[in-house]
């Protein structure tokens, strides 16, 4: 089939890659304008696109695809439009430019974690098991029927970049095996009970801020669901910290929520309001990430050090 693809992360990359490989033909890419970094000030191309221009297709970059979008698409005479992580909103106009509709790979098991950050909220909320679903896309986000899933389970430690490297290779064997169903008439269009919908909250940065009164499990999950973007952090008496990996050491500790109960030359152990946080791997502010025993040998925060 002829495909339109619409992506912009490197979780999108690895489906359009997946596409290009398979017996399905890519006939244009669409993706999100270039940004400029904040940081650096550079303009910066989105993964999609870089892949593109490699892979030598066609590129489209719309401020606004459902204004700018729709007759440059329609030339192209495609099958079906395949989405992930695009990062707009399409109209009902887009949705029904080609003859097999648009499919979307999100990154959960839906009708669970509706919406733009899935992965997140699932290991926010300490799910063992994550997933990908190819759906039939609708004009309400993330409504539709679900054509297959592909389930992947966890083992408590990895971080929200590393649950979506691993959602992008199911999402990627995913992708190709429905739309050679589709293509062949097989396709099972399932629809989503709305009764069992939960729905994704917007993350900010504020998020990211770690409240030691909660439990050292939920906060490690918290760390895991942050990492890279907002990042879990708290403040010390050097500035602000980011915790990026962090063990659970069960057990009752003396001290407030949030008071550093062991430090030594191993690192410090945070009491929380259940059991106590072992930062592993931290970063401060303009400095790169290390081991917090290496950090901690430049930066003395003793027993009894108030984080916040």
């Amino acid at each position: 089939m002829k495909v339109i693809f619409l992506g912009t992360p490197a979780f999108a990359e690895t489906i359009l890659r997946a596409i290009c490989r398979s017996s399905h033909r890519v006939s244009a890419v669409v993706t999100q304008p270039d940004r400029v970094n904040a940081r650096g000030g550079k303009t910066i191309a989105s993964p999609v696109k870089q892949a593109a221009e490699e892979l030598g297709l066609p590129i489209h970059q719309f401020e606004r695809i459902s204004r700018e979008g729709v007759e440059i698409l329609r030339a192209y005479q495609a099958d079906i439009m395949v989405t992930a992580a695009y990062g707009q909103i399409l109209s009902r106009e887009i949705l029904s430019l080609c003859p097999y509709g648009v499919i979307n790979v999100h990154g959960s098991l839906l009708p669970k974690y509706r919406g733009a950050c899935p992965v997140q909220c699932s290991i926010l909320n300490g799910e063992k098991e994550i997933g990908v679903s190819i759906m039939q896309t609708e004009y309400e986000v993330d409504s539709g029927s679900v054509i297959l899933v592909k389930k992947i389970l966890l083992d408590g430690n990895e971080n929200c970049a590393e649950a979506t490297a691993k959602l992008a290779v199911a999402g990627a064997e995913a992708i190709v095996e429905a739309l050679d169903q589709i293509e062949a008439g097989r396709a099972v269009f399932t629809p989503q009970d709305p009764g069992k919908a939960t729905f994704c909250k917007k993350i900010c940065k504020e998020d990211g801020r770690i409240d030691f009164s909660r439990s050292a499990a939920d906060i490690k999950n918290q760390i895991r669901a942050y990492t890279p973007w907002p990042s879990a952090y708290t403040e010390t008496p050097f500035g602000m910290l980011k915790i990026l990996r962090a063990e659970v050491v069960e057990g009752e500790f003396p001290g407030e929520p949030g008071e550093v109960v062991v430090s030594d030359k191993n690192g410090i152990l945070i009491k929380c309001g259940r059991d106590a946080l072992r930062p592993t791997e931290v970063q401060a502010e303009g400095s790169r990430a290390m081991d917090a025993a290496s950090f901690l040998r430049g930066h003395a925060i003793g027993k009894g050090t108030k984080l916040l």
